[in-house]
Parts: C-alpha cells; sequence; structure tokens
C-alpha cells in the first residue's frame, strides 16, 4: 500500500508539473499570435524557438486527445521507474562485509548472535541470511530450503511492477502509430469531400498525425532506457542473493562440525 501510494504521488506531482508547463506553453502560444495579430511586422526576423520551447509547441500541435494518453503512460512509466529504482538501491547491501560479520558472529557468539547481525542489516541478502540460520538447528537441508523459498520471494519484490513499464513501453507508439491512422483517415475524409488533392489542404492534418507517432516514439525510447537500467540492477542483486546463499549453507555446515 505504501508503495502505491508512494507511485501515485510521483504521477501526480509529475502530472502536475507537465500541465503547468503545458498551460503555460499554451498561454505563450495564444499570447504571441495575438501579438502578431495586432502588430504586423513583414521585415521582423522570426524568433527561433529553444528545445524545450519547441517540444511544447509540437506537443500542443498534436491535439489534447491521443497526445495526452501518451503523455499519461510516460508520467505513469517513470513514477513507477522512480519507484523501483529507490527501492532497488535501498536493497542493495554489500554482501561481503554482510557474509564476514555473519561469520564472525557465528564464531564468537553463534546463531542466536548471527541473526542479530541479520536483524540490523536491511536488504534481500540479509533477510534470506536471517531465514537460513533460523532454521539452522535443525537439519541443514532444512535450512537450504528456506534459503531457497525465501529468495525466491525476494525475486518476486524486487520484479514487482516491472510488468507496467514493460506495457507502457509497448502502449505508447501503438497509440501514437493509432493516432497517426486516424489522422491519416481524417486527411483523406477532406480529400473526398473537397474533390481536389490540395497539399495544403491535408498538410496540416498529416503534421498533426505524424506528431502522435513521434511523440509515442519519444516516450518508449525513454522508459526503455529506464526499463533496461532497473533489469540489470534486478539481475545484480539476484546474482549476489545466490553467491550469498552459496556461502551462507557453506558457513553453516562448517559451524556444525
Amino acid at each position: 500500500m505504501k508503495r502505491l501510494c508512494s507511485i501515485l504521488a510521483i504521477a501526480c506531482i509529475m502530472a502536475f508539473g507537465t500541465a503547468n508547463a503545458t498551460a503555460n506553453a499554451a498561454m505563450t502560444t495564444a499570447t504571441t499570435v495575438v501579438l502578431s495579430q495586432d502588430e504586423p511586422s513583414a521585415d521582423a526576423p522570426a524568433e527561433e524557438l529553444g528545445f524545450h520551447q519547441e517540444l511544447k509547441k509540437r506537443f500542443i500541435e498534436g491535439g489534447p486527445g491521443f497526445m495526452g494518453i501518451v503523455l499519461l503512460c510516460l508520467i505513469l512509466g517513470l513514477a513507477i521507474a522512480i519507484e523501483r529504482i529507490i527501492f532497488l538501491n535501498l536493497s542493495t547491501t554489500n554482501s561481503k562485509k554482510l557474509t564476514q560479520d555473519v561469520e564472525d558472529a557465528l564464531q564468537s557468539g553463534g546463531i542466536e548472535a548471527a541473526k542479530e547481525v541479520c536483524r540490523n542489516t536491511k536488504g534481500p541478502v540479509a533477510s534470506i541470511f536471517y531465514q537460513g540460520l533460523d532454521r539452522a538447528d535443525g537439519d541443514l537441508e532444512a535450512a537450504e530450503k528456506a534459503v531457497v523459498a525465501y529468495g525466491g520471494v525476494q525475486m518476486g519484490q524486487l520484479e514487482k511492477n516491472v510488468s507496467w513499464i514493460s506495457l507502457f513501453i509497448a502502449l505508447a507508439p501503438m497509440l501514437g502509430f493509432m493516432g497517426t491512422v486516424i489522422g491519416m483517415i481524417q486527411a483523406f475524409d477532406k480529400i473526398e469531400a473537397a474533390g481536389d488533392m490540395q497539399p495544403s489542404l491535408v498538410a496540416g492534418g498529416i503534421k498533426v498525425a505524424l506528431l502522435t507517432t513521434v511523440f509515442g516514439l519519444i516516450v518508449a525510447i525513454i522508459l526503455q532506457i529506464f526499463y533496461n537500467y532497473i533489469i540489470a540492477k534486478i539481475d545484480s542483486i539476484v546474482n549476489d542473493m545466490e553467491d550469498s546463499s552459496i556461502t551462507l549453507i557453506d558457513m553453516l555446515s562448517k559451524y556444525k562440525k
């Protein structure tokens, strides 16, 4: 529930900031149009827009329909990605130091001292160590099964909500292509209604249609970068968990001898 609230909070903050930026860009565009109509100057040079201003302008030209849905995919995808990155960074543990501390605690204070070290350490590796140590009083095979089972649970926690990011990566360009197809259909409807093939008649509609595809691809590219980073981070933590689990079983076997 806390993670869901954090995701919604991040999404609301990003949506609010984007809405303000879009509204400001729309107001600026409208003001510029009004001023240009009131004070025409043919000799005045055209003002060059920066990257952000050009991006806002193209977004507004794309229309609020599909562009708004594509923007929503970006906001939700980034919110989930940021939440996962924060969670994965907090789950990263110095496994070598933890293993050394647990081994020292086993030699000096036994199982309970080693369990206390794991309680005071955050991360999935420490949790797996605790589950193995908690069943170390019985058979070594029971401890090994506990480590393997709880490792699967921790892996599921690491991969939680990652599938939503891949969904938004696939959905954003699909929505862009759909907007393009609908825009092209509308452009051909205008040609059919006019009975004449005039470039000026359909140029605006085709431009708007292509803008949805461009923004859909931009959203997919941005989310893909975050997705690949998250997957690489999960793989690194999982490999660390597996190596540490083998080390723990070796320590317990030596301790019982």
